[in-house]
C-alpha cells in the first residue's frame, strides 16, 4: 500500500520494503542477461567484460547511468515530498482527533494487515518487478503474458481468500494477543485494506518493471495523497473517527488500484497482455527468485514489526500510538536514499551483468556522498527540535521524543552506508542478504523482548536502531567482500568540516529561540537555513571532480529548465 495507508504504521516502511523493495525497470540502458544476473550465491566470482573500457568510456557510462539514477529519482523524490508535506498537517489533525490510543489501535491492526499481504502475495511483487523487466527488455512476449496471467491471478485470488479469513481470526488475535478489544471492532475495514493494498504493490511493482516510475509517482502520490487527505479530512470532521479514517484509505486503495490497473494494461505490450490461450511452461528462476524475496520479506517483517507486536503484547495501544507516531516521523529522514534506491537498482543489475564494476563502484560512492550531504541537515533539525515536534502533535505525544531522537540516528546510518541491501540483491548475491535478514530477524526479537518490558517505548527504538544499524554495516561488510566495492573515498573528509559547523548553528539556533511561541514556525526556520549553511560549507569545501561533473550538469538542466519558461 502507499505511504498514506501507513502513515502511522511503525517506521513508515510499507510492504514494499518488506518486499526487498525491489524497484526495478526495463532495459535499463540495456536488457538485463539472465544468464549473468545469477540466482545463487556467486561467491566472490565478479563478471567480467570482453575489453577494458577506457577511462573516457568510463566517464560516459557514469554520466549516463547517474542521469538517469538522478532523473527518476528526483521524480520520486519530488511525489515523496509532495506526500509528506500534504500529510504532516494531516498528521497533526488526525493525532489530536483520535489521540494515541486510537492511534495504537490502528497500528496494531496494520501489523495484522501487514502479515496478511506478506502471505498473500508470497514475494511475487520483488518477482515482478524483476521479471517484467527481463521479459520486457528481451522481447519474450509470451514469457511475460504466462508470468503476469499466473501472478496477477494468484495474488488475486490468494488475498482474496486471505482477507475474509482476517476478518474472523483477526478479532480473536486482538483479544488474545494484544488484550484489546478494539482491533477487532475495524477488523473488516481492515481486511478490506489487505486485498486492495496486495494489489497496489504489485500493479506498482509492475510498473516499475516498465520502467515508468513516474507514472506511478503522478497515481500514488500526486492523485492518492489528495484523495485520501480530502476524505479523511472530511470524515473526521464530520465525527466518524477511525471508521472515517480507515474509509478514506479505502477510497483511495481503490482508486489508486484502479489508476494502477489501467495504467499496467496500457504498458503491456499487445503479444502479453491476458488471452486464453495455453500458457507457457513457469521459468524454474522465477519460482527460486520468488521464494527468496518470500524468505527475505519474512525476515524483514520480523525486523520491522517485532517492535509494534511486542509493545502492543508487553503494554498497551496508547503507548504503541505514541510510539508508531515518533517512529513514522523518523522513517521520512532517509526519503533521499529511498528515491535512489527506485532507479538505482535495475541499474546496479545492468552493470554488474555487463563487467561495469568501476562505474558500479563510482556510482555507489557518489550516490552515498549525495545521500549523506542531503539527508544529514534533516536529521539533525529533527534530532536538536525533537521534543517540539512531538508537542505539535497533541500534550500526549510529547513523551515520545527520545524515540524520535533514536530513530533519526539509526536512520542517519542507514543513509551513510547507502544502498548495500540492492547492491547485493541485484548482483546475484540474496543469499547473503538473506543471511543477515534471517539472523537480524532473530535479533531483533530477542532484543524486543529483552527491552521492552524494562524500557517500554524507549527499549522499543534502541532495539530498532541497533538492528537497522548492525544490518546496514553488516550488508557493507558482505558487498565488500563480494563485489569488493566501497561506499567510501577521500572526498568524504571534506563532509567534516560543514557538519561539525552544521551541528553547531543547529544547537546555538534551537539555544536562542527557545522562548518563541510558535515552534513549529522555528523548526521550519531551521531547516530552511541548516541547508542552506550545509550546502554553501559543502559547495567549497566538500566537491570532488564526479560531484563537480554532476553540479554542472544539474546546474544546466536547471538552466534549460527556466529558459523553457521564460525565467531565463
Amino acid at each position: 500500500m502507499n505511504i498514506l495507508l501507513s502513515e502511522f504504521d511503525g517506521d513508515g516502511r510499507q510492504l514494499q520494503a518488506a518486499e526487498a523493495k525491489i524497484e526495478l525497470s526495463a532495459r535499463s540502458q540495456g536488457s538485463l542477461d539472465l544468464s549473468k544476473v545469477t540466482y545463487s550465491d556467486p561467491a566472490t566470482t565478479l563478471p567480467s567484460s570482453s575489453t577494458e573500457p577506457s577511462t573516457e568510456e568510463l566517464k560516459r557510462e557514469f554520466r549516463r547511468n547517474f542521469g538517469q539514477v538522478s532523473r527518476h529519482s528526483a521524480v520520486f523524490f519530488a511525489g515523496t515530498l509532495f506526500t509528506m508535506a500534504a500529510t504532516y498537517l494531516v498528521k497533526v489533525y488526525v493525532a489530536r482527533v483520535l489521540g494515541p490510543e486510537q492511534l495504537g489501535i490502528y497500528a496494531l491492526g496494520m501489523t495484522l494487515v501487514s502479515l496478511t499481504q506478506l502471505l498473500g502475495v508470497f514475494g511475487l511483487p520483488a518477482t515482478a518487478a524483476r521479471y517484467v523487466a527481463v521479459y520486457n527488455g528481451t522481447g519474450r512476449f509470451e514469457e511475460l503474458r504466462g508470468f503476469l496471467t499466473r501472478s496477477v491471478g494468484v495474488v488475486t485470488i490468494l488475498n482474496f481468500v486471505l482477507s475474509i479469513a482476517l476478518v474472523f481470526v483477526g478479532p480473536w488475535i486482538g483479544r488474545r494477543f494484544y488484550h484489546s478489544a478494539g482491533v477487532g471492532t475495524y477488523m473488516p475495514m481492515f481486511a478490506a485494506l489487505v486485498f486492495l493494498g496486495a494489489l497496489n504493490v504489485f500493479y506498482c511493482q509492475i510498473l516499475a518493471g516498465f520502467k515508468d516510475i513516474a507514472k506511478r509517482t503522478v497515481i500514488t502520490n500526486f492523485i492518492g495523497s489528495p484523495v485520501v487527505i480530502v476524505f479523511t479530512v472530511l470524515l473526521l470532521a464530520l465525527g466518524t473517527g477511525m471508521w472515517g479514517y480507515l474509509a478514506a484509505q479505502v477510497i483511495n486503495a481503490l482508486v489508486v488500484v484502479v489508476l494502477l490497473v489501467v495504467a499496467a494494461w496500457k504498458l503491456t505490450p499487445a503479444l502479453a497482455r491476458f488471452s486464453f490461450a495455453p500458457l507457457p511452461p513457469l521459468n524454474p528462476e522465477i519460482s527460486s527468485f520468488a521464494s527468496a524475496a518470500f524468505g527475505m520479506a519474512v525476515m524483514d517483517f520480523l525486523v520491522s514489526q517485532a517492535d509494534k507486536i511486542l509493545l502492543g503484547f508487553y503494554l498497551n495501544p496508547r503507548l504503541v500510538g505514541i510510539y508508531v507516531l515518533a517512529s513514522t516521523l523518523s522513517a521520512f529522514i532517509p526519503m533521499v536514499l529511498q528515491s535512489v534506491n527506485q532507479i538505482f537498482a535495475p541499474v546496479i543489475a545492468d552493470l554488474h551483468a555487463r563487467g561495469q564494476i568501476e562505474v558500479l563502484r563510482r556510482l555507489f560512492q557518489t550516490l552515498t556522498k549525495w545521500v549523506i550531504g542531503s539527508t544529514f541537515p534533516l536529521a539533525l533539525v529533527v534530532i536538536v527540535f525533537s521534543p517540539q515536534m512531538m508537542q505539535i502533535f497533541g500534550a500526549d505525544f510529547e513523551s515520545g521524543w527520545p524515540v524520535l531522537v533514536i530513530g533519526a540516528l539509526g536512520q542517519l546510518i542507514n543513509c551513510g552506508v547507502g544502498s548495500v541491501g540492492y547492491l547485493l540483491l541485484m548482483s546475484g548475491n540474496q543469499k547473503r542478504l538473506i543471511r543477515v535478514q534471517f539472523v537480524m530477524a532473530a535479533v531483533s526479537v530477542v532484543v524486543n523482548i529483552v527491552l521492552i518490558p524494562v524500557l517500554g517505548i524507549v527499549g522499543a527504538a534502541i532495539a530498532a536502531a541497533v538492528i537497522n544499524v548492525a544490518s546496514n554495516v553488516w550488508n557493507l561488510s558482505e558487498v565488500r567482500k563480494a563485489l569488493r566495492i566501497s561506499p567510501y573515498n577521500r572526498g568524504y573528509l571534506g563532509l567534516i568540516l560543514p557538519v561539525v559547523v552544521l551541528t553547531a548553528f543547529v544547537a546555538g539556533f534551537r539555544m536562542m529561540t527557545r522562548g518563541i511561541t510558535h515552534q513549529w514556525l522555528v523548526i521550519m526556520v531551521a531547516l530552511i537555513l541548516a541547508y542552506a549553511v550545509f550546502g554553501a560549507l559543502a559547495l567549497v569545501f566538500a566537491l570532488d571532480n564526479d560531484d563537480r561533473m554532476i553540479a554542472a550538469s544539474a546546474w544546466a538542466q536547471i538552466r534549460g529548465g527556466l529558459r523553457k519558461v521564460g525565467v531565463a
